[in-house]
């Protein structure tokens, strides 16, 4: 068929999409622009109840013990293959077993796995990234550097940087919505998933789209596709906002300590150290629409009945995506969004239970 029949037969739907698009971001802005206006009140209020902090955030100059706990294993540095950027990471059980590879969420660091990198150390190599702009990790200038693609390339250089050809990929929060994607374009380099607190991109727009509940809910990520505004607020009265996100008494992780907590914030308070990980949002929308996918991983799924990010309804919206018999789901009572530090004995025992196969 002559190429010019073509281009005017597709057309209307490029016509169409673009429409869409245009529709898509003028909502995104304006939701923006109100999310902007509440978190800036939340941010005035915080200044004011404390003055002493004042408006910007303090540089921690001093690094958290904890973060440097000789059982959590040893720090490493990749120089990572595709893009030539220095990776950190914690290594432990090197020679114990198969390659157990651990993805971080936000505002969180390789830190967050620290009950489950003492827990499996035994019989599996453990390694927690700080993903591509976090704590030690190289973090590049500018949004295009944190597309899906670049940082689903980073997990394949990980993979075979550390000489495994497949590992057991566990994921929480963000580092969970890399995780499917990876098993989707990368699943001969994935032999089992445990996600925690996430669903795949195309389920969470698809649910989205019929459950508005989900969308207040995820007010935050509207905030974050602003230029240099979210930084700016998250900063306020020494980071006040993201204190609150971790320690708070019903939505954040229980018995946090000052000193865990800091782990934290040490190095988000790092010049530059919240422009990274907001990058991840500021990329999200640009893959919209996206087409269902249908997900065939094996794969250990948990929720917390009570997160206050992510509706429990989108559990069952993730299983009708599913193979029959390849997931395993499983919703925790009256525990949140921050499984992996609030309740990881409970994690340990279902992982455990998932894996026992790969043992034996």
């Amino acid at each position: 068929m002559p190429e010019l029949v073509v281009t005017a037969l597709l057309a209307p739907s490029r016509l169409s999409l673009r429409l869409l698009r245009a529709f898509m971001w003028s909502l995104v802005f304006s939701a923006a622009l109100v999310a902007a206006a509440v978190y800036g009140c939340i941010a005035l209020t915080n200044v004011l109840c404390r003055p002493r902090r004042g408006c910007c955030g303090r540089p921690r100059r001093t690094r958290p013990a904890c973060l440097d706990d000789p059982t959590l294993g040893e720090h490493c540095f990749m120089t990572l293959e595709s893009s030539g950027l220095r990776l950190h990471y914690v290594s432990a059980g090197r020679g114990n077993g198969p390659l157990m590879l651990f993805l971080h969420g936000f505002p969180e660091n390789w830190f967050s796995w620290r009950h489950q990198l003492r827990e499996f150390q035994s019989r599996f190599h453990v390694v927690a990234v700080d993903l591509r702009g976090y704590g030690s990790t190289d973090a590049p200038r500018g949004v295009d550097c944190y597309t899906i693609d670049l940082l689903m390339a980073d997990i394949q250089d990980v993979i075979l940087g550390l000489g495994y050809s497949k590992c057991i990929l566990v994921s929480h929060d963000w580092g969970a919505l890399l995780a499917w994607n990876f098993s989707i374009y990368y699943p001969s380099l994935v032999e089992r998933m445990v996600v925690v607190s996430a669903a795949p991109m195309s389920v969470y727009q698809d649910y989205s789209m019929h459950h508005l509940g989900q969308f207040f809910r995820s007010n935050y990520i509207f905030l974050f596709q602003l230029p240099w505004l979210p930084e700016k607020l998250l900063s306020m009265s020494d980071f006040q906002i993201l204190k609150t996100t971790l320690t708070h008494h019903k939505r954040g992780i229980p018995h946090l300590t000052p000193n865990e907590l800091e782990a934290f914030l040490y190095d988000f308070s790092q010049p530059g150290g919240l422009t990274g990980p907001l990058n991840y949002y500021r990329n999200l929308f640009r893959y919209f629409p996206l087409e269902p996918q249908e997900l065939a991983m094996p794969t250990l799924l948990l929720w917390g009945e009570k997160d206050t990010y992510f509706e429990q309804g989108l559990v069952g919206a993730i299983s009708r995506r599913f193979v029959p018999g390849r997931l395993e789901a499983h919703i925790l009572p009256d525990v949140g969004h921050w499984i992996p530090q609030s309740n990881p004995e409970e994690m340990h025992q279902y992982m455990w239970a998932f894996l026992q196969d790969l043992l034996n």
